[in-house]
């Protein structure tokens, strides 16, 4: 691949797939005007190159009865276009192109502050330290009311509406009407840019035993994680799990800059490879800042693309143990083209490879649906309540093998399979759990309930300690529940109560003491975490298949 091609491609992630398939695999692609293969392109019909698209198009706005929007049919047939290629192959309106890369980029121009529609009113959850809201004077909890002026409390409001009226030009204005509890106050606050960081959270875990949580693979991830590891080292971390569950990718790069950190000199990272695509390998280098520390990687079904390559990288190179379910399996390269209007087509270049030869990309024969549909499979035929040994035999029978240097056994395909395997627990993940959950009556019960008892905590580890779910606060949630039209018996409740009371938890630390409140008390009784703990104490109990 040439250099210059290479600086713009877009990801081995999944972040394609989030705006077509609706799975946000969650959220850096530098514009290089002179790159032939990454720049402006005329609409399509107004090219000199003819094409059956290009007539059709033309003969429709010439001569169809009725008027039409020649860019919703231009959009129709690239998307049909596309559809036909892979799953990760996609177009980006203007407004989804923009948020990709304000998500990737890690910045955006905005006034620092985290929200909850609630009540068709916006509670502010979060407040960026020295960010503009914040020196401004807007606290969390605080309530807008309207944006420059305009009524948002008592109507229908999107996130999309919101993230609009918000965010605009740098060093321009917002006007917000707050009240706090039953004052109200005007805010007249100034855009500035936002710096958003990849780590969800990084801290001690034991003794010599850190936990850094990586969202997303942008462009300043690894200055974020470095910073996070120095952070820790000076707390006395000789050990690291790394936690890349629930992680959907984001740039090439940075994950192979994030590699670098854990391996070797002239280690082969990965290497990418197309028809149109030569090889390009991805070299470790010297400089990396943890490359003798015990090392263990979670990951999970949602753990994709980029965040596989560092996977992949890991366990091929034997650097350290990974730890939870089988990843996503997404082993395609994009890269970025944009249009003038804004647009953009996020196409599949490449595929990648592991420094082992593997591809861990699965099959998408079957089409989008069945693609994105075959996670929930591996809940419904039980792999992710197994032990996972099982389907592990019945997916490699007819795969190629491959071997690291100890002569360890991997193979391609189908994700990433783990050392050592932590089923799903799905005692207490019921159907009623996942419903409140995803409806969001777990964030109504804490916003409406459970914060209005104004009860104290001066520390996560207090939360944790004391935060217990009374009769008065179940019968609350079953009342909320109701008003959606979720039925939630005794019974129901019964056997999810842990698992509520749990995430009710670890929301409430959210609340109080930021993303790494949430973390902490969800790893607090997370059995890939007590595995992870295990492993680095005595790194010989790790099995392998």
């Amino acid at each position: 691949m040439k250099a210059r091609t290479r600086k713009n491609v877009l990801f081995a992630a999944g972040y394609s797939a989030v705006l077509i398939a609706g799975l946000w695999l969650g959220p850096k692609l530098v514009r290089e005007n002179q790159n032939s293969k990454n720049g402006s392109f005329l609409s399509f019909g107004l090219s000199g190159r003819s094409s059956k698209v290009d007539k059709v198009i033309r003969i429709i706005n010439e001569n169809y009865v009725d008027s039409v929007k020649l860019d919703t049919v231009e959009n129709m047939a690239i998307q049909e276009i596309l559809k036909n290629l892979d799953p990760h192959s996609a177009y980006l309106a203007p407004q989804d192109a923009k948020r990709l890369s304000d998500d990737l980029e890690g910045n955006f121009n905005g006034i620092g502050i985290e929200y909850y529609i609630l009540n068709d009113t916006l509670l502010i959850t979060s407040v960026k330290q020295d960010g503009p809201a914040f020196k401004a004077g807007i606290k969390h909890g605080d309530k807008i009311l309207a944006i420059n002026r305009k009524t948002i409390a008592g109507i229908q409001v999107s996130s999309r509406h919101i993230v609009a009226q918000i965010r605009g030009k740098r060093g321009s204005a917002v006007e917000l009407l707050v009240k706090r509890d039953t004052a109200r106050k005007s805010y007249t606050i100034l855009r500035d840019r936002i710096i958003i960081s990849s780590i969800d959270a990084a801290y001690m875990l034991s003794g010599q035993s850190g936990y850094i949580k990586i969202g997303r693979f942008g462009a300043r991830t690894d200055e974020d994680f470095k910073i996070s590891l120095l952070k820790l080292k000076k707390q006395g971390m000789k050990n690291l799990v790394l936690d890349l569950r629930d992680n959907g990718g984001g740039y090439l790069n940075s994950a192979t800059a994030l590699a670098d950190e854990f391996l070797g000199d002239q280690q082969l990272i990965v290497y990418t490879q197309g028809l149109h695509e030569p090889r390009t390998d991805y070299f470790a280098s010297s400089k990396g800042d943890f490359q003798d520390g015990k090392l263990v990687v979670l990951i999970d079904e949602n753990t994709a693309s980029a965040s596989e390559i560092i996977a992949g990288a890991v366990q091929d190179l034997e650097r350290g143990t990974i730890i939870g379910r089988r990843s996503f399996g997404k082993g395609l390269v994009q890269e970025q083209f944009d249009f003038g209007d804004g647009s953009a087509l996020n196409l599949t270049i490449a595929r990648y490879y592991t420094a082992s030869g593997r591809s861990i990309q699965k099959s998408y024969k079957k089409g989008n649906v069945a693609y994105y549909s075959e996670i929930k499979d591996r809940y419904l035929n039980g792999e992710l309540s197994s032990d996972g040994k099982a389907f592990n035999d019945s997916l490699n029978n007819n795969s190629k093998i491959y071997t690291t240097k100890s002569g360890k056994v991997l193979y391609g395909g189908g994700g990433i399979m783990p050392d050592i395997y932590i089923p799903v627990d799905t005692t207490g993940y019921t159907n009623l759990y996942y419903e409140l959950s995803g409806k969001g009556i777990l964030n109504d019960v804490l916003y409406n309930h459970l914060l209005k008892q104004n009860q104290t905590y001066h520390s996560t580890e207090e939360l944790i300690k004391k935060f217990r779910l009374s009769d008065q606060d179940i019968v609350k949630l079953s009342q909320m529940a109701a008003k959606r039209d979720i039925k939630a018996g005794k019974n129901q409740i019964d056997s999810s109560r842990k698992e509520i009371e749990t995430q009710l938890r670890a929301l409430l630390a959210r609340y109080h003491f930021g993303d790494e409140g949430f973390y902490k008390v969800l790893n607090s009784g997370d059995p890939a975490i007590s595995r992870s703990l295990e492993v680095l104490k005595d790194p010989s109990i790790a099995a392998g298949y």
